[in-house]
């Protein structure tokens, strides 16, 4: 059923449907006289509560039902937790999308493996240059970023200008791509902004979040302390990254190979848009096997600790065409996303129990790894650039959203609304405010098919986690009498090399020969009865031995 959100279209709204109070699912709204634009459309990584899922989306149903008006989805960068999700949701939207020249090449390798995507329309645009959606003027401003070609986006309406900053960082001397275009925030400043909504990631650190170059700087230090095999973690998408690991690498007679789908799918893409084009030649995994130890470096997948991942493989001894062992180095590039430190840690105690030295930022004093987002003074500056009205922080968890409305009040913002995701928030000149909420929800990407967090199946598996599951079948005669022994096959309850935990099993079925001796001849000739009674009577049992109620599912069948 389409939620009702009665708005005046003559006012300007804004609608973070994700990335707000939470980290990835970036998924944001804007409507004006009765049209709406989207920016971005990001994934998550799921945790414990949904096992068996690796990704999750946010819910765009409330945009879909209005996407006769939507008149496009405009994407800042390609990151994933900016542009994975566009691949799951876009068939539910089309609409045409809007990106620099690199997020729409990575885009493009994305939706080949989707073919109801096989139609959607991307439209290149330039850095400073506006595209005309409607009621709105979208001017696409360089950021520097780890990832090439990010931009801010400046939104002219005639109810005011919106500065969405998206990912941006101050970095005074970027391996690739410029530096944040001050100048066009500054003019936007000048000509008067209504609200600047932006990334709230590093709000709660001070100072500024450092530059790549002095990454590259340190790894080469680092690498010179080497002298086994070394690999380097980080994100696939962070191309400065992998050119600072590259080009350290040179410098020290080392040849790189990449190591994981989606990093050779990020530097096939950089390649393709003239990025990558001044290092070392990067070699094949299978190549490594003619080049002595000390003289390679791997850059992998799997910083967050992810099971499927190169690096998680690699220190389980899975990946054939890699081994690290005593002597070689892994070296962690990459911050932590929170939550994922469990994970992180796993994979760690993997290669420390191999005989790998493993180096994390605070394992050296070379830097090895900054931040793409922006620190305290960085958001600090950008007040002072664009000198907005009102601050809406995104891009974060509650405690870092808190943090940049703590910052913006303390450079004397006048209006600072902090969001939930389905906040709708007014912008209008001296009467900024949250009017409504509509409902959001996060979708969960199973096996190649989108479902609800809370789906059935995912709530059952949830169960199984801590109870078990109990599979039974009777075979019963047309008058309710056995006529072969009953059948049992039980998960995650009883190890078979237990005899007492065997014997329980054993216990089990014949208890069930008691319920149908028990039982009334007449309610035996019900199926339903009889699965009822020995569902009920296994469930009781197991708990008094157990402590736990299993999933228990029984079948009759009859002859």
């Amino acid at each position: 059923m389409k939620q009702k959100l009665d708005l005046d279209p003559n006012d300007l709204h804004f609608i973070p449907l994700g990335g707000s109070e939470q980290f990835g699912v970036n998924f944001n709204i804007y409507a004006y006289q009765g049209k709406w634009i989207g920016i971005d459309l990001g994934i998550g990584f799921a945790d414990e509560r949904l096992p068996g899922v690796d990704i999750i989306v946010p819910e765009p149903q409330f945009l879909v039902d209005r996407k006769d008006d939507l008149l496009g989805l405009i994407v800042t960068h390609a990151h994933e937790d900016h542009v994975g999700a566009v691949p799951h949701i876009w068939p539910r939207l089309r609409c045409p999308v809007y990106c620099t020249k690199f997020t729409a090449a990575v885009l493009r390798r994305k939706i080949e493996e989707y073919p109801s995507c096989k139609d959607m329309k991307i439209h290149v645009v330039e850095d400073n240059e506006t595209v005309e959606l409607g009621p709105f003027k979208a001017r696409f401003v360089h950021v520097a970023h780890s990832i090439p070609e990010t931009c801010a986006v400046i939104i002219d309406t005639d109810e005011g200008k919106i500065v969405h900053s998206a990912d941006w960082n101050l970095d005074r001397a970027p391996v690739i791509g410029g530096l944040t275009d001050e100048e066009s925030f500054r003019k936007a400043g000048d000509e008067g902004v209504l609200a600047y909504i932006g990334d709230s990631t590093n709000s709660n650190v001070n100072g500024f979040s450092g530059s790549e170059e002095d990454v590259e700087k340190g790894l080469d230090a680092v690498f010179k302390e080497c002298e086994g095999r070394i690999a380097v973690t980080c994100f696939s998408s962070n191309i400065g990254r992998i050119q600072s690991i590259c080009r350290a690498a040179e410098s020290c007679g080392r040849s790189v190979a990449v190591v994981g789908r989606s990093l050779n799918n990020m530097v096939g893409a950089a390649k393709d848009c003239g990025y990558l084009t001044d290092i070392v030649e990067i070699v094949s995994e299978e190549d490594l096997e003619g080049l002595a130890a000390e003289n390679q470096v791997l850059i992998v997948t799997g910083s967050q600790g992810e099971a499927r991942a190169a690096l998680a493989k690699i220190a389980r001894g899975q990946r054939s065409t890699v081994k690290l062992g005593k002597g070689d180095t892994v070296i962690f590039s990459a911050r932590p996303i929170p939550g994922n430190e469990k994970d992180i840690n796993g994979v760690k105690n993997d290669l420390v129990s191999a005989g790998v030295r493993v180096i994390g930022a605070a394992d050296t004093d070379h830097v090895i790894h900054v931040s793409g987002h922006p620190c305290r003074d960085e958001v600090a500056d950008m007040y002072q650039w664009v000198k907005p009205e009102l601050v809406v922080p995104v891009h974060g968890e509650r405690q870092h959203l808190e943090a940049q409305a703590d910052l913006a009040r303390k450079c004397q913002i006048k209006n600072v609304i902090v969001p939930q995701n389905g906040s709708v928030i007014r912008l209008k000149k001296g009467n900024s405010e949250v009017i409504e909420h509509v409902e959001t929800g996060l979708l969960a990407v199973d096996s190649g098919r989108l479902i609800d967090i809370d789906h059935q199946a995912i709530r059952e598996r949830r169960k199984l986690q801590f109870s078990g599951a109990i599979h039974v079948s009777v075979v019963l005669d047309e008058r309710g009498d056995l006529v072969a022994d009953p059948q049992l096959t039980s998960t995650g309850l009883i190890d078979p090399k237990n005899e007492d935990e065997v014997k329980l099993e054993e216990d089990i079925l014949n208890e069930i020969e008691d319920i149908l001796a028990d039982m009334d001849r007449n309610f035996r000739q019900s199926d339903r009865a009889v699965s009822d009674e020995i569902r009920i009577g296994i469930r009781r049992m197991v708990n008094m031995v157990l402590r736990i109620k299993p999933k228990t599912t029984v079948h009759v069948l009859r002859v």
